[in-house]
Order: structure tokens, then sequence, then C-alpha cells
């Protein structure tokens, strides 16, 4: 049970707390500054001193500061308790980076992933697969888009080279049988039809001015489409990136376990500090309440 102080010895108390209000001069206040690096052993321990990587010691220095000016410890047990609070404070902020070096680590990892140039055979296994028609897939993306437009380019250049539509050109478009093949094959054998018995010259300028009017025709079709992917990939990448603003759920317990650790350490020495203040006051504080926890195997 907790002893009861009389009046007279609070009013004592009282009067002697108020003596110590720390300093006032100017040299004792510029010699309070360096409490932070004076007090507790915790104070240089804290810091991250690495080759790559090193904490700014004013920075923690000036943090100390301002807590040792509201907090006013007075005597090395409550310096302590400051020093315990500061540097549990500088470890949480810490944990805090950590995480969002995390989060950033995903997010742009995962980009660079999805933006390295991709394998070749790895494409065309996907595109072509099992021998099929690969231009369906092709349309279904932009870098696919892109190629097949690279195709019709070719073509395009092939038949002014010749000055029609030729074999050559038709086999600009892939390796393997495709629908646009098929398309170009089928024009060419339409264009080589005269019925009205057109002069040689002119049925030939006919039939490339037809042949480049087709692939101009498919190149705008795909540009549109080209687009239209663009625009989809976007959207995809902005919701891996938002997926991504999570870290992994094993680095996401680490550091809510840390977190937690950390923050019954700072209240903890909150409590302590609060109650020899009081106790500084002339304050009738009660013990604290001790419970000492244990788990054990039921029978």
């Amino acid at each position: 049970m907790p002893k009861t102080m009389t009046p007279k010895q609070l009013a004592a108390n009282r009067r002697n707390a108020a003596k110590s209000t720390g300093p006032r001069t100017h040299q004792g206040k510029a010699v309070s500054k360096l409490n932070a690096l004076k007090h507790g052993i915790l104070s240089t321990e804290v810091l991250v001193r690495g080759l790559s990587y090193q904490e700014s010691q004013r920075e923690f220095a000036a943090l100390h500061q301002r807590f040792q000016d509201q907090l006013q410890p007075a005597g090395p047990v409550e310096e302590m308790l400051v020093d315990q609070i500061v540097t549990t404070h500088w470890r949480l902020r810490r944990a805090l980076t950590a995480e969002a070096g995390e989060i950033a680590l995903s997010v742009d990892g995962g980009h660079q992933q999805r933006s390295r140039a991709p394998d070749p055979k790895a494409l065309w296994a996907g595109w072509g697969w099992m021998g099929a028609d690969p231009v369906p897939n092709m349309q279904e993306s932009s870098l696919g888009v892109g190629v097949l437009k690279a195709w019709l380019r070719n073509a395009r250049q092939q038949v002014e080279a010749d000055g029609e539509l030729t074999e050559a050109a038709i086999g600009c478009l892939g390796e393997q049988p495709n629908r646009l093949k098929q398309q170009l094959a089928k024009l060419r054998d339409e264009l080589r039809q005269n019925p009205e018995s057109v002069a040689p010259a002119t049925l030939r300028e006919r039939n490339r001015q037809r042949a480049l009017t087709f692939l101009d025709t498919r190149r705008a079709e795909l540009e549109w489409l080209e687009a239209r992917c663009k625009r989809r990939e976007e959207k995809e990448e902005e919701s891996r990136q938002a997926a991504a603003v999570l870290p992994s759920l094993e680095t996401l317990e680490r550091i809510l376990r840390y977190e937690t650790k950390l923050e019954r350490q700072q209240y903890r020495a909150m409590a302590q500090l609060e109650r020899l203040q009081r106790m500084r006051q002339g304050e009738a504080v009660p013990a604290p309440l001790s419970v000492e926890v244990s788990e054990r195997g039921r029978d």
C-alpha cells in the first residue's frame, strides 16, 4: 500500500522540485545541448555507420535535444529513460524507412522485370503455339502488333521495288503460314487476272497501286489496334504497381513484429519516466503493477 504523504512533506517536495528548473545561463544552456551525446551508451550505438549508408549524427542529436527540452529529465535514471525513448523512436522511424524501401524495390523491381526485352524464342513459342497462326495472338499485345507493322512495312518496300505484288513481298510476312500471307496471296491471284485485256504496263501499275492500298489499309488498322493495346497494357501496369505497394507477407510480418516490439519498449520507458517525474514533483504515486505471464501446456 503506498505511503501517504503529509501536506507539509508534499509542499517541501514541491519547493525542492521548483529549484531544479534546468540551466538558465547561456553557458549552462550550451552545455545542456550536448546532453544528447553525453548520456547513455544507446545514443552512440543506435546510429548506422556503414560504408554505403550512414545515419546523420547531427539529425539524431537534434531529435534527442527536442525530447530533452520537452521531457526535462533530472538525474541519470530519467536521462536513461529519455535516452531509451529517443533511440526507440529513431528505430521506429528506421522501420518505416525500411518498409518504404521494400515497397520501392517491389514496385520498381517488378516494373523493370516487365520492361526487360523478352526472349524472342519465348515470344514466338507463345504466338505460334503448336504451329498455329501467330497473327491473332500477336494482335493481343502492342509488341506483337509492332512486329506485324514491321512485316507490312517490309512488304510495302518490296512491292515498291518490284513494281507489283510478288512472292518476295508475301515472304516478308513471316516464315510460317498465317492469315496475312494468305490474304496477300489471294490478292495477287486476283490482280493477275485481266478479263478486260488491259495493256501489261497499265495492268502492272494498277496492280501495284491496289497492293499498296491493301498494305496501307491493313497498317492503319494495326495502328489503331496498337494504340488500344497500349492503353490496356498501361492500365494493367498501373494495377500491378498498385498490387506491389504491399511488401511480401514475410517482409510485412517481420517489420510489424519489429515495430510492435519497439512500441512496447517506448511505452514502457515513457510510463516509467512519467512515474518518476510525478514522484519528483511530490505526488503520491502507487507502485507499478507487474504481471508475469507464462505459457504452460495443458494437462
